[in-house]
């Protein structure tokens, strides 16, 4: 079964420098960590663009779907009906950077914060806007169809009330008539 997909998402590369002087940061903050720096950028480095090659976001017409993973493979579907904010956020790091989070929140979500996050969309606001675009395009869809069925609803209740009249009309007809003799 072959997927339409309406619009992926790629990821700027700028994502594994990001993570790289985050690591930095973090290894600094603790001193202990400050020998093992040169390691930890390495590792950083070396995971970082095969997390970032294994990441993937594609908008198909009627949900998110969202992978990520090199060990632990993760994949979520969003339901787009069920999205109730697409959060668009830069920190002055990422600002510097040039980079921006996606953040996906949802009805009947548990939790304070996202259900996902995407970092380093390429074009994040325009990903956004097709995101809120296709569910538009979804609720009016939904609208359309809830009216016909209330019209086919209204067209069935005619057609029954004329019916029972119908009825209503031969069993006085004949009521008349057994009456008669």
């Amino acid at each position: 079964m072959t997927k339409h997909i309406l619009k992926s998402a790629s990821f700027d590369p700028k994502v594994q420098q990001y993570w790289m002087l985050m690591a930095a940061f973090f290894s600094v903050l603790s001193l202990v960590t400050i020998p093992l720096l040169p390691i930890v950028l390495a590792i950083v480095w070396l995971v970082g663009g095969r997390i970032l090659a294994a990441m993937s976001a594609d908008l198909l017409p009627q949900k998110l779907v969202v992978k990520r993973g090199i060990l632990f493979k993760e994949e979520k579907s969003i339901p787009l009906e069920k999205i109730t904010d697409v959060g668009l956020s830069q920190g002055p790091l990422m600002r510097i950077f040039g980079l921006y989070r996606l953040s996906f929140e949802t009805a009947g979500q548990s939790g304070n914060g996202a259900l996902v996050s995407l970092l380093g969309v390429v074009n994040a606001s325009e990903f956004r806007e097709a995101i809120l675009e296709q569910k538009d395009v979804l609720a009016n869809q939904g609208k359309a169809s809830q009216q016909a069925t209330e019209q086919t609803e209204k067209e069935l209740l005619r057609a029954l009330t004329y019916s029972v009249k119908n009825i209503e009309q031969m069993l006085l007809v004949l009521l008349d008539e057994r009456q008669q003799k």
